[in-house]
């Protein structure tokens, strides 16, 4: 990491008196992973910290450390607006963005504190200190790189940071196997486990605990819900609410669904659609050169990474549905896929 940034990060750090640890709308592993990591971190230290995530995350990850001392603007909107001004360094993780908080932009953008950013999502906007890698696997990755290079050595390592790191980079890794990973990943990863780190904990934590209709909703989408696209190598998962309801669907049933049908031979991009309120989701998924950031940036206003991005739109879902179908032939066309 940039020393320059470093040393403005560290004597922000130093100074600050109240400090907020944030990220982004709908967080996943990444984001709760990395906010843990970093608060226990900054706890340890000494400093005033809280954690504030604006809407609820997957139940899988409530097992983490601290993770009932993080403060869902959803619920506690009063007390966290209240933290936030209170605040003189916000940190700013797993988003590129403040519109990417939701509901707490506003608040955000009202803020009187410093901000230091850490993230690997492409074209970020402009923070007091900016730690960006698009290259990176995930911001937990960044979390590990970020304490290291502010401590100079590695006894600000507890079990607690590790299960927050660990989390963030396997969950936004698909567990170590798309190409973000390199060798510095492994390291990281080896760097813990000589502290005793247990690994396996955090993978029986996350993905053994699934309730019975989460499966069955995986079932029912692999069974009667995912369509290959003739001509395109692309296949496409898309679940109404009324199917999802159907399920008792939960923030998280379907994480991961969409890289059930890039596995597939053949296929190059994937994608899965949900019905929300008011409001039509993707998930875009793609292998090698297909750059799903570039196609949801253009046609869903979304983005994200050049082979894992987000879109949405807001039109009923058969349109939306549609939409996304005639457009990945169309793209796949133009750019002869």
């Amino acid at each position: 990491m940039d020393k320059v940034n470093i040393t403005k990060a560290k004597s922000l750090i130093n100074n600050a008196t109240n400090i907020v640890v944030t990220a982004h709308k709908n967080p996943d592993g990444d984001a709760v992973g990395s906010a843990l990591a970093l608060y226990h971190y900054l706890k340890n230290s000494g400093k005033n910290v809280s954690a504030i995530l604006p809407n609820s995350f997957p139940s899988f990850f409530n097992w983490l450390p601290g993770a009932e001392d993080i403060f869902i603007f959803e619920g506690e909107e009063a007390k966290a607006t209240g933290l936030i001004e209170e605040a003189d360094l916000i940190f700013a993780l797993d988003y590129n963005a403040l519109h990417r908080t939701g509901d707490v932009k506003e608040v955000l953008e009202k803020a009187k504190a410093d901000f230091i950013l850490i993230d690997h999502h492409q074209q970020p906007d402009e923070f007091t200190v900016n730690f960006s890698d698009v290259t990176a696997c995930s911001t937990g990755q960044m979390i590990f790189q970020f304490c290291h290079a502010i401590e100079e050595d590695l006894d600000w390592i507890t079990e607690e940071i590790c299960q927050g790191i660990y989390t963030g980079i396997m969950t936004d890794s698909g567990s170590f196997r798309f190409p973000s990973v390199t060798a510095e990943t492994h390291e990281i990863i080896a760097a813990m486990k000589r502290t005793g780190f247990n690994h396996a904990h955090v993978h029986q934590q996350t993905f053994d605990t699934n309730e019975i209709s989460k499966l069955r909703l995986l079932g029912h989408s692999l069974s009667n819900k995912l369509e290959l696209i003739d001509g395109c190598k692309a296949a496409v998962i898309s679940l109404s609410r009324k199917e999802l309801d159907g399920f008792n669907y939960k923030p998280g049933d379907t994480d991961g669904l969409v890289n059930y049908a890039l596995s597939l031979a053949g296929v190059n991009m994937a994608v899965l659609i949900k019905e929300g309120n008011n409001i039509v989701k993707m998930s875009f998924r793609s292998k090698g050169e297909f750059d799903v950031n570039t196609f949801a940036r253009e046609h869903f206003s979304g983005g994200g990474h050049k082979n894992a991005a987000g879109g949405a739109c807001f039109i009923s879902f058969n349109e939306a549905v549609s939409k996304v179908k005639e457009t990945i032939k169309k793209y796949t066309t133009e750019l002869n896929y």
